[in-house]
């Protein structure tokens, strides 16, 4: 049984799982992600103003599904034999279900994502969000919508971090730009869509 450590914030809980892949597992599967998924790179509109967005997407799931937010609806493509082993896997240790999965693809340290929470009206409510780490370390940073409460952690290759259905609703996340970091980095963010 894989153990979480749990991160009890004012208004929600996460719960943050080390290693939750080993070492030749994380390797492995991003390296088979990297090949197999096709990732594009999209644009939003933030007022008035179209960019590309920093980091490449794939949006997949069991079934039908689209996904929409700042302007982009994204139709989903299926599951492949990975994405079903790592949901599956996730879903027994979290005791949560899921059927669909964001992919996030840093190329580098200059991908991003800005602050955000993952609360579009697809995941209903009270969402639920579970995101893995493959590849390269990055700093997740999260901070309360109207409090000073602020927590940052660093996830590293084939850690998986949980977060509750409060999280959306009172916090808002982000992966900061590092011009340190050289290598990729994939994000695998499991939600389910009404």
């Amino acid at each position: 049984m894989i153990n979480a450590e749990k991160i009890i914030l004012n208004d929600g809980i996460l719960s943050y799982y080390p290693s939750f892949l080993d070492y030749n597992d994380s390797i492995r599967f991003f390296n088979l992600l990297e090949n197999e998924i096709e990732f594009e790179q999209h644009a939003i509109t933030i007022f008035g103003k179209t960019h590309l967005v920093p980091r490449l997407e794939s949006f997949h799931a069991k079934e039908k599904k689209t996904y929409t937010y700042s302007g982009n609806t994204l139709i989903a493509k299926p599951f492949n034999q990975i994405l079903k082993y790592l949901c599956s896997k996730i879903e027994k240790v979290t005791n949560s279900t899921f059927n669909c999965v964001l992919i996030n693809y840093y190329r580098n340290g200059m991908d991003s994502n800005g602050w955000h929470s993952d609360n579009e009206k697809e995941l209903g409510e009270n969402p639920i969000v579970a995101s893995l780490s493959l590849g390269a370390s990055r700093r997740f940073d999260l901070k309360h919508n109207s409090k000073s409460e602020k927590f940052s952690i660093d996830l590293h290759n084939g850690d998986l971090l949980w977060m509750n259905e409060r999280i959306q609703n009172f916090y808002k996340h982000q992966i900061a730009k590092s011009k340190r970091i050289m290598e990729p980095r994939i994000n695998l963010t499991f939600r389910f869509i009404k």
